[in-house]
């Protein structure tokens, strides 16, 4: 698995992303190209005009992102209104589809499951934070690990997950924050708030949880997404829709659990099925969970870790398989976090079959 470590100003920091990993920016792109064509019907100069809609927000409220998705593009030989969509692409995917109101197997889209867990005696020291990230399995060869590191920013560093192109996604700081992410099949677009994959980017610079979450709340998020944040001490989970971000706090045993549909309230959100499953999985690992919070074993992530290799429901379910006409997403990583530690390990690939193991320390 590569890994790319960034340093510099955010300039500097975007070349190394896209000289070090030119060749996963341009599979990114071929990827993208064509699932914006199945989902949106959108061909690539319609969604290039759409990313262009979220420049002026960006360029007012975080400039130095905008910096360093040029770097990207001109690491890469490519133009800046294609790193600009690649970093949109939630928004663009989940918010602008024209497909139907009902589940079509035919049109893949993320699904993921995640959960943190608090101990309430805090003996352990350590809050845990883990999800299976689901994908199509074409985009597999187009992930990488990125470290990045900021000097003289007063900025968290950063150690993430992300697709070629992308300049936030699932990962952890060497302040102890951690996010994951679950997508949301909900319409509708702001462009004047800040897109989910930057908005994870903003997560992973924080100093804390509730840092973050403040953040987020005060600036906005442009789509729908599920926001799993943790840090030491405690995790929030933010659920954003274009009509605002309400927060899910952990149950009494100190979880939260979440897949792809809206848990709360979100009155005037147009939000149609999509993934069947996702009731499903939300409610297989809270028994998980309970089970393991039950028994006698001493909590710690490979325990926890374990979880998420769950294979009821197959080919759907926790940890998926892609099989022709009858599931069309993968899971494609698996992460564990130990916020305590400052550390994580992620597994590539179905965590029942990993093609390889990363430990994601600083």
């Amino acid at each position: 698995m590569l890994e790319v470590r960034c340093s510099g100003t955010p300039f500097e920091i975007g070349q190394q992303h896209g000289l070090q990993a030119r060749d996963k920016v341009h599979g990114s792109l071929a990827f993208y190209k064509d699932l914006f064509h199945k989902t949106c019907d959108l061909d690539w100069t319609a969604v290039r005009a759409e990313a262009k809609k979220f420049l002026p927000a960006l360029q007012s409220m975080h400039p130095r992102y905008v910096e360093e998705l040029e770097g990207v593009a001109s690491g890469a030989g490519v133009d800046f209104l294609d790193i600009l969509a690649l970093n949109v692409r939630t928004e663009i995917t989940f918010g602008l589809f024209t497909k139907g109101d009902v589940p079509d197997e035919k049109i893949t889209t993320d699904g993921c499951t995640a959960f943190s867990y608090v101990p309430g005696d805090k003996k352990s020291g350590s809050v845990y934070l883990g999800q299976n990230w689901d994908w199509q399995a074409e985009q597999l060869p187009n992930l990488f690990v990125c470290y990045i590191h900021q000097p003289g920013s007063g900025l968290s560093d950063i150690a993430m997950i992300t697709e070629g192109g992308i300049i936030g996604k699932i990962g952890i700081n060497s302040r102890g924050v951690g996010v994951c992410l679950n997508a949301i099949r909900a319409r509708g677009v702001d462009v004047t708030k800040l897109p989910i994959h930057l908005a994870l980017r903003a997560v992973l610079e924080a100093r804390s949880a509730a840092e973050a979450a403040s953040q987020l709340e005060k600036e906005g998020v442009a789509g729908s997404g599920h926001f799993l944040i943790a840090d030491r001490e405690t995790s929030i989970g933010l659920e954003a829709t274009v009509k605002g971000i309400k927060r899910l706090e952990p149950d009494a045993n100190g979880v939260i659990v979440h897949s792809n549909h809206l848990l709360l309230e979100h009155p005037g959100v147009d939000e149609p099925l999509w993934l069947k499953d996702s009731s499903a999985r939300l409610h297989r690992m809270r028994v998980l969970l309970r089970e393991k919070l039950s028994s006698e074993e001493e909590l710690e992530m490979h325990s926890l870790a374990s979880l998420l290799e769950d294979q009821e429901g197959y080919p759907s379910g926790i940890n998926r398989q892609q099989l022709e006409g009858q599931d069309t997403i993968q899971t494609l990583f698996s992460i564990m976090m130990n916020l305590g530690a400052e550390r994580a390990t992620v597994s590539f690939g179905r965590p029942t079959e990993p093609t390889d193991r990363v430990e994601l320390v600083f």
